[in-house]
């Protein structure tokens, strides 16, 4: 049985991928390549948090009665949403500089996001949710 965890620790690391490979083609000048996969990290980026904000927050919420943990989550979602378009913005007006600047803001903040969601909210929901992680899981098309 997949634990939510693992399958979400392994969502981090596909879109941390992506991200690094977008910053390669923005350090190379490819700024083709560059919008194409940064669109594809917006993507998976925006589409792991709204299955964390539709489904796994609000479930965990309302299991454990903790909303403060993640209510912080969400506001954290929202600042890096906003850097994430700005930088969206550098590669559409091939700033590279501009973008590798908001590129180091942005892994900045996904990584300590990042590790408070793997060290502390998704092995609390593995233990709340020990019996309908799966059927959690199978909500947000996240299947192990």
């Amino acid at each position: 049985m997949p634990k939510i965890k693992d399958v979400m620790t392994h969502d981090h690391k596909r879109c941390d991928e992506i991200f690094a490979q977008a910053e390669e083609a923005v350090t190379q000048e490819d700024w083709e390549k560059a919008a194409t996969l940064f669109k594809e990290f917006e993507d998976a980026v925006e589409h792991h948090f709204i299955m964390e904000e539709t489904v796994l927050f609000p479930a965990y919420s309302q299991k454990t009665n903790l909303h403060s943990v993640t209510e912080a989550l969400m506001n954290e979602h929202m600042q890096l949403r906003i850097i994430i378009f700005e930088a969206g913005e550098n590669i559409k007006n091939k700033e590279q500089e501009q973008f590798l600047g908001q590129s180091e803001t942005l892994l900045m903040m996904l990584q300590q996001h990042n590790r408070k969601e793997e060290t502390k909210l998704y092995g609390m929901a593995d233990s709340a949710f020990r019996t309908e992680a799966d059927e959690l899981l199978t909500k947000m098309g996240m299947t192990g």
